[in-house]
């Protein structure tokens, strides 16, 4: 996405008592940076607008905004002295992994502090026999199986990502990806966490035991997108690399039924270690750019793999079989090689850079609705690019119901541009009307920080920001995203109006 457009002051420092974060105070940029460099060296601290612009956005390139500094620390100690003297500074920190999130959740605050983790990128030690790592943020997600395929184990969560997002990414949004329905998400696989507080203290949450004592803050941490710690190491759970395993490429004529296909599956008590689905313009997309072997026919297709054992793997594709075949597949595939399972999967992968081939920018959306309505809500995106005059590509984690419409644009057209945002904003607001969330595993950012309000009520909205005020009592971390201000759902009820229908005619731009 090619023009960079600034963010409104009021919607970053709502909670913070700044003048703002458009223009840089000089003079407070140079008292911070004169405050870091009492114990970072200098290749630590960048503050030259030439070295800060590469830090301007997360993977959500249409939301942008130039950070006051960017510190780069080497060791834990330093994160704390960070953290203590932003504290002291009253200076906003923004923590930030790889930059791979798509919600606008490491958009720097313009008179803050961007915390990168990017040199924390080691695997500080491994144990086969507890089936756990220690990591620090920094390392890749990919990094972990790697080191650890000549044990037999891996680590489980695998976002599309994986070769670039990092670990303190995954957990500050509790990301997914296409093996979270039988093995979970992120929180699912992560034992403790150690991370550095708003005033500097290192504290650790969880336990590398079955369980730890007192309140299970590890559960508030983890998808608390850098707004309660900034993480510095975690534990994480390996598991077993299956004996066999095999991926049914199910085609349909029609996206409704492919759909209701999905649920089918889980009511007949099968719990797939994946189950992915792509319409035909995603398919269409990935096929020329990956060579995946998908069936460019089909309206839909459903991958859906089974692991275990070869007896489990061999009974359970013969159920699943039976169900897609009962719920209208017009043709069933499986992989006989592993090959040709990854290029199976390799196709699924590969639905983001594949669209980005086709069309100057995409804007990934990230609702997740309840299983049994994957039909109605495939065929309203439908209708909806017809209304907004866009195309959208679906690809979807199916068995969770997360939803990644990938709405195509180009970001040098100013009407396109407000045309992709209206059409993922009446996505998310589906989402909610259909029962379901804004956000699987992108996380909230600032990119849905309005469909929020939509969500929750006053009283919920409040206990976040106690939740938030625990842990954070100035606001000082990440402020701005994930948890909107009354005010703020205020004034995005202001531009709604009556009888459902949405209209969009002030919204707050990026």
């Amino acid at each position: 996405m090619n023009a960079p457009r600034s963010v409104p002051p009021q919607m970053l420092a709502e909670r913070i008592p700044l003048e703002g974060t458009g223009a840089v105070d000089h003079a407070r940029q140079r008292a911070v940076v004169a405050a870091l460099r009492t114990f970072l060296p200098d290749h630590c601290i960048l503050w030259r607008e030439e070295d800060t612009r590469p830090y301007e956005c997360d993977g959500l390139t249409l939301y942008r905004q130039l950070p006051m500094v960017v510190a780069l620390p080497e060791t834990e100690e330093q994160v704390a002295r960070i953290a203590r003297t932003c504290f002291d500074l009253n200076v906003p920190i923004v923590p930030r992994g790889a930059g791979t999130g798509l919600s606008g959740g490491a958009l720097p605050h313009g008179q803050g502090v961007l915390l990168s983790l990017a040199k924390f990128n080691r695997i500080v030690r491994i144990d086969p026999l507890a089936r756990t790592a220690v990591v620090q943020p920094g390392v890749r997600n990919s990094a972990i199986s790697e080191a650890v395929v000549h044990l037999g184990l891996y680590y489980a969560p695998d976002p599309s990502s994986q070769i670039a997002c990092t670990i303190g990414g995954n957990i500050a949004e509790n990301s997914g990806g296409v093996h979270c329905l039988k093995y979970g998400l992120t929180l699912q696989n992560v034992l403790r966490v150690r991370g550095v507080t708003v005033d500097g203290d290192i504290v650790e949450v969880g336990s590398e035991a079955p369980d730890a004592a007192g309140y299970d803050l590890l559960s508030l941490v983890v998808g608390s997108e850098g707004m309660l710690l900034v993480i510095t190491e975690a534990t994480v759970k390996l598991v077993p690399k299956p004996l066999k395993q095999q991926v049914i490429m199910a085609s349909f004529d029609d996206v409704e039924v492919g759909g209701d296909a999905v649920a089918a599956v889980i009511a007949a008590g099968i719990i797939p270690a994946g189950m992915e689905m792509m319409d035909k313009p995603a398919t269409a997309a990935v096929e020329p750019f990956v060579k995946a072997g998908y069936d460019l026919n089909a309206a839909a297709i459903l991958l859906v793999e089974s692991d275990g054992t070869p007896e489990e793997v061999s009974e359970e594709i013969e159920r699943m079989k039976a169900v897609l075949d009962t719920s209208g597949a017009t043709q069933l595939r499986v992989s006989q090689s592993e090959p040709e399972r990854l290029r199976f999967w390799a196709g699924r992968k590969a639905a983001f850079p594949a669209v980005g081939r086709i069309s100057p920018d995409y804007y990934c959306m990230d609702g997740t609705i309840p299983r049994k309505r994957l039909g109605e809500v495939l065929k309203a995106i439908a209708a909806m690019e017809g209304k907004y005059r866009l195309r959208c590509a679906n690809v979807f984690h199916a068995g969770d119901g997360n939803l990644h419409p990938l709405i195509m644009f180009d970001a040098n057209d100013p009407d396109s541009v407000v045309r992709a945002e209206e059409f993922g904003f009446e996505i998310l607001e589906l989402s909610i009307a259909v029962g379901g969330t804004v956000t699987g595993e992108h996380g909230v950012g600032v990119e849905k920080i309005n469909q929020m309000c939509r969500q929750f009520d006053a009283a919920t909205l409040e206990s976040f920001f106690a939740v938030k005020r625990a842990f954070d009592p100035p606001g000082l971390l990440n402020p701005g995203k994930a948890i909107p201000t009354l005010n703020r759902c205020a004034e995005y009820g202001k531009m709604r109006v009556h009888a459902g229908e949405l209209k969009f005619p002030d919204l707050p731009r990026f």
